[in-house]
């Protein structure tokens, strides 16, 4: 899952970013308002964490402009401001969530997972096609076949590869959009990284349940 954090303190969004990263997800961050105004235009972001104190185009002002051209990418609010007439302006031009400064990072995880969730039209927990079901807080595998049921613990890489495949079930994933899906910009992306990825994966989950379609890309089955 691929995150833009828009933050213009720069300890505050190291400590985010660090926290994400560690936790499976590729993070950009930004400092201003005006570099932020087109990112996720250009790319296709899983969530937006936006602080409202931003130079250049303030918080609100740039949401206002984001949902005025239909980017509609899951936005959570991160600020200082806990006035309650914040927070409703915040949640009525277009955001999803809203954090306040400081706040524990397993709060933001869980509130990211649910944004993500409504976003994509589901109210399970966990991700799965009826053969793997990914669970987001344990990043473990459950792995259904016809005569036995195993768990593997994933890497931060594994999982958020097995994510993204899973999130489309039946779609065909090429390489450029895993690396987006898992690489913050600016990552040094080896030319067979996912490849290495994918092979470490089929050890776990069985190499029937991540199917290669020569020349596009990767996919798991669609769910009955």
């Amino acid at each position: 899952m691929r995150i833009l954090l828009v933050e213009d303190d720069e300890q505050i969004s190291q400590a985010v970013a660090n926290g994400l990263k560690n936790k499976a997800y590729a993070v950009d961050c930004l400092n201003d308002g005006k570099d932020a105004e087109f990112a996720p235009e250009d790319i296709g972001y899983d969530c937006i964490l936006l602080d409202l104190g931003l130079p250049g185009i303030d918080g609100v002002t740039l949401l206002k402009k984001w949902r005025s051209r239909h980017v509609n990418t899951p936005v959570i609010i991160i600020t200082a401001r806990d006035c309650i007439d914040d927070r409703i302006e915040g949640l009525d031009i277009g955001a999803d969530d809203y954090v306040v400064k400081p706040f524990d990072l397993s709060e933001l995880l869980a509130r990211i997972r649910a944004v993500t969730r409504r976003a994509s039209g589901s109210s399970q927990p966990t991700l799965s096609n009826g053969v793997l079901t990914l669970d987001p807080i344990t990043h473990e595998v459950t792995v259904k076949n016809e005569d036995a049921v195993k768990r593997e613990l994933l890497t931060a890489r594994e999982y958020a590869l097995l994510e993204s495949l899973l999130k489309r079930p039946g779609a065909v994933l090429s390489r450029e959009t895993l690396e987006d899906k898992i690489y913050s910009f600016g990552s040094e992306v080896e030319s067979n990284a996912i490849e290495f990825i994918i092979h470490n994966l089929r050890k776990k989950v069985g190499s029937t349940n991540i199917k290669n379609v020569r020349g596009v890309g990767w996919k798991v089955a669609k769910g009955d």
